[in-house]
């Protein structure tokens, strides 16, 4: 072929349009991190309904969006390299679940949108500088776990009406934990209940910790929402019942596992939500200008069979504003 031929198809070549006319445009693909210091099997039921809101809203995994997922089972000291991880695939948006999965987000990025699931108290962890006006490139969704402690132990308060100590399991190396303490703390002093600081930061001190419970005379159990908690859920719930201690929990997923009762928002309610809000952060929205959002239904959960082995009436005034009771 002549070089005065090759050079007439460059030229033409280089006239040719990129897309022919009708030609569907390329479909963007939008990726986001999802980071969590849970096991995947604590997120299961959030993830599923994460992924469902993203479906109810168009996006098709594998098509127009991409997840990619990072679990560290309650190990906090995975979750700043599994950030950056993160962050080198320049996800579009970094879904992080727990305070301290958060904290790992803000100091990996600040330029990639982070928004938060499952954190008690945003402001006091330094995340945002409001909820109204979260600022920076972080906004997303808070528990208000420490104001649903008080509400936990009084709820114990009501189905063991002559309960006079509890003992509290909270892990003072989360910064999420720490807050739902305090706040025990107070409503206990309000409902004339005397608290045992049931601190385990590591899944080898759960026997010692029930073993010392028990020494300081505790006759019920509060679990404060934390992930060492979540990742150990049928653990703690064995204990409990190998303890006798009738025992309330942040989430119902230790009442499936056999606990007693349960008060809080669902994890399925959160993964809606924070699909909900994540599309309009991948449509253009800015974490700054959007409002971290607070839960506003509680589920209260009782299981039976586990009041029967603990010889435990549940009271007819607990028992009718039971969301869900399994028999």
């Amino acid at each position: 072929m002549s070089r005065k031929i090759i050079f007439g198809l460059l030229i033409a070549l280089a006239f040719v349009p990129d897309r022919l006319p009708g030609a569907a445009a390329p479909v963007k693909i939008q990726r986001i991190g999802y980071l969590t210091a849970n096991s995947s099997a604590v997120e299961l039921s959030r993830i599923d309904a994460f992924r469902q809101g993203l479906r109810d809203r168009g996006y098709v995994e594998g098509q127009n969006v991409l997840i990619d997922y990072r679990f560290t089972d309650g190990r906090f000291d995975r979750l700043p390299p599994a950030a950056a991880e993160l962050v080198r695939l320049k996800v579009n948006v970094l879904v992080a679940n727990t305070t301290n999965a958060a904290l790992a987000a803000k100091n990996a990025t600040g330029a990639i949108p982070i928004f938060f699931i499952g954190v008690s108290d945003p402001i006091e962890a330094g995340l945002v500088q409001s909820l109204a006006r979260p600022g920076g490139n972080i906004t997303g969704l808070t528990n208000i776990a420490p104001v649903l402690s008080g509400k936990r132990l009084e709820l114990l308060k009501e189905t063991v009406p002559k309960l006079a100590r509890v003992a509290v399991l909270w892990d003072p190396q989360n910064p999420g934990s720490t807050p739902q303490w305090k706040e025990s703390e107070q409503a206990a002093g309000e409902l004339g209940l005397r608290l045992y600081s049931m601190r385990v930061s590591s899944t080898d001190k759960f026997e010692s910790a029930f073993k010392e419970a028990i020494k300081a005379r505790s006759t019920a159990l509060a679990v404060t929402l934390n992930p060492l908690a979540n990742t150990n859920q049928k653990r703690i719930v064995d204990l409990a019942a190998k303890n006798r201690l009738p025992a309330i929990y942040a989430r119902g997923e230790f009442v499936n596992a056999g606990g007693l009762m349960s008060y809080g928002p669902s994890f399925a309610a959160d993964g809606r939500d924070a699909a909900r809000l994540v599309d309009k952060i991948l449509k253009g929205g800015k974490p700054a200008d959007l409002p971290v959002e607070q839960p506003t239904k509680f589920d209260l959960m009782i299981n039976l069979k586990t009041a029967k082995s603990l010889d435990l009436t549940i009271p007819g005034v607990v028992l009718m504003r039971a969301e869900k009771v399994i028999k």
